[in-house]
């Protein structure tokens, strides 16, 4: 070969501007002529048309740790932007935040380095490996929820500008039923819930559709299973959790797909490079290009509150 694998990816993601337009379109739309200007930092956004954008927001958790759930977020994310949507990730799990290890970059600044005068959204932004920026949150969010409205006014209107930037928001968040974690999948559109055949990941990925199920205003949650050996597992783990969640919670619950079990994923995960672009070739790559075909092509997208409304949700606050 000529070029790694990483250039490679770097290339595909450069063969595919960015779409103008918010959202995902009902059929793929054929990529634009001409690429788009390189930038090393986003245009700031006016305040004008701050929250004029339709984003999706969709929260990724999971029942338990060590599912996988950040590192599927992750690979997830790149293969969106491959396709030609643009994509933050907001890294919300305050225990154990580490987007940044996955993605190869690191950061100096945090959510709350935001409340600093002259401070602005694109000084916070990381722009990662891969074209997939993320905002590092960590505890930053947990706190924002305690300041007052003044403060929090301010971290609304600077981090409302991302919903220009990008069309779909990943928020990675913790995992278990914590206040925090259940505040940000209550405020999201769409919520993906990964979990493992494992009996005890089942067990507590039903936590987390019970819990959904009795607070949320308008359901939306689709299953990702990983770690499976064959596609007869798979189908048995979602048609049970199905059956279950639908006789006992009232809850009818989708399936975007299934991470096969994968050696190269380690591999990756060892390298701190994502499996997408460590092994584009390998059955996990191919998984999570087919899920992220299922996310831009397969149903209807749901923006009911959209950026602006997840963060006054999760900053409690409205204006």
């Amino acid at each position: 070969m000529t070029m790694d694998q990483a250039e490679r990816l770097r290339k595909l993601v450069e063969q595919h501007p960015v779409q103008e337009t918010a959202g995902s379109p009902s059929k793929p739309k054929p990529p634009a002529s001409q690429k788009p200007k390189a930038s090393s930092k986003p245009a700031e956004p006016s305040s004008r048309s701050a929250f004029s954008t339709n984003a999706r927001v969709i929260a990724i958790t999971s029942g338990k740790g060590g599912v996988g759930k950040t590192n599927f977020t992750v690979n997830l994310a790149i293969a969106l932007r491959a396709a030609g949507s643009r994509v933050m990730i907001l890294d919300a799990d305050l225990g154990m935040a580490n987007v940044d290890i996955v993605l190869g970059s690191s950061s100096k600044k945090y959510l709350l380095n935001l409340l600093e005068d002259g401070m602005k959204l694109s000084d916070v932004l990381v722009h990662g490996s891969y074209g997939v920026d993320f905002i590092p949150g960590g505890s930053g969010i947990e706190k924002a929820q305690a300041l007052d409205d003044t403060k929090r006014a301010v971290l609304l209107q600077k981090l409302a500008g991302v919903g220009e930037l990008a069309d779909i928001i990943l928020i990675d968040t913790g995992a278990g039923l914590g206040k925090n974690v259940m505040d940000f999948i209550l405020a999201a559109d769409e919520v993906l819930l990964v979990t493992t055949p494992e009996p005890t990941s089942l067990t507590d990925a039903y936590a987390v559709m019970k819990a959904y199920s009795r607070y949320a205003e308008n359901p939306n949650l689709q299953l990702v299973i990983n770690r499976i050996y064959d596609e007869r597992e798979s189908r048995e783990v979602t048609v049970k959790l199905q059956q279950t969640a639908g006789r006992f919670l009232g809850l009818e619950v989708g399936c975007l797909g299934y991470l096969y079990e994968d050696a190269s994923v380690m591999r990756a995960v060892r390298r701190q490079t994502p499996f997408v672009v460590a092994s584009p070739d390998s059955i996990a790559a191919r998984c999570i290009r087919a899920m992220a075909q299922g996310v831009l092509y397969g149903a209807s997208p749901r923006v009911d509150r959209g950026w602006r409304g997840f963060l006054q949700r999760i900053f409690h606050f409205s204006r």
